[in-house]
């Protein structure tokens, strides 16, 4: 019998100890059925749907796709395009929080922001003309599902999940609109407050819980912020999740009636 070379035995124990690994139970446990580093894996429609399903980040993409979702439109993927520009929001807004105060030096820190600190204008402007061009894209998303008789069975409580984020995005922005605390910002909130105060049986209740008085001070200033940086966009991502989860459940993405 021929003598095996160092390299052969070396790659034989190699190879062994790789199959067995492969095959233990604690490869197992690691490697999910489906798994293309699981021993006897082969190329099939269903272990590509455990890949998918058995993976974080491959389970954000649906196994299949129809055609009519990948197909370029005139809507340019208006709900992709809301998603992206709150992402956007997200990552130019936390930029800011480190230099901003929600205190009577609020105006002086947008100031020094927009002339001291380096790229402070171009991120404030981008976070500003973001949400604003989010505003527009979630009202045109609405409208394209309304226009294409998207909202009918069975998404209809998608469509409601829909509205409640439209509703979110305006909450957002208004909340956003007197952080500058400039005189801009402070008429336009009070004008809102006022108008939130009409509102039938709570609505005093309503614009004292807004102002944290009676009129625009910082206790309402501070009281803005933690709506704009917290609560709004916490309560906007468990709906954004919702939302994605039944555009799944219901069929992906709707297409042409």
């Amino acid at each position: 019998m021929a003598k095996l070379t160092l390299k052969e035995r070396f790659k034989k124990s190699t190879s062994g100890s790789g199959e067995s690994a492969k095959a233990g139970k604690f490869a197992t446990s690691i490697f999910r059925p489906g798994s293309p580093f699981r021993k006897g894996y082969t190329d099939s429609p269903r272990n590509r749907s455990y890949v998918v399903m058995n993976n974080v980040l491959y389970h954000l993409h649906p196994v299949k796709v129809k055609r009519h979702g990948v197909r370029l439109s005139y809507t340019l993927c208006l709900g992709g395009m809301s998603f992206f520009l709150f992402i956007v929001l997200t990552i130019t807004g936390i930029w800011l929080m480190f230099y901003f105060r929600p205190t009577e030096m609020a105006y002086a820190d947008i100031q020094a922001l927009q002339t001291s600190v380096a790229f402070g204008s171009l991120v404030r402007n981008m976070h500003r003309w973001g949400a604003h061009l989010m505003v527009l894209v979630v009202f045109l998303h609405m409208s394209r599902v309304f226009y294409h008789g998207a909202y009918k069975a069975p998404r209809e409580f998608n469509w409601v999940i829909g509205v409640i984020l439209l509703f979110l995005t305006l909450f957002l922005s208004f909340t956003g609109y007197l952080l500058p605390w400039d005189q801009l910002a402070i008429w336009a909130v009070t004008v809102g407050g006022n108008m939130a105060s009409y509102t039938p049986v709570f609505g005093a209740q309503i614009k004292f819980g807004l102002f944290a008085g009676l009129e625009a001070t910082t206790a309402t200033l501070l009281r803005f912020y933690v709506l704009h940086v917290l609560f709004f966009p916490f309560i906007i991502v468990i709906f954004m999740a919702i939302h994605f989860w039944r555009v799944r459940k219901d069929g992906g993405i709707s297409g042409p009636l």
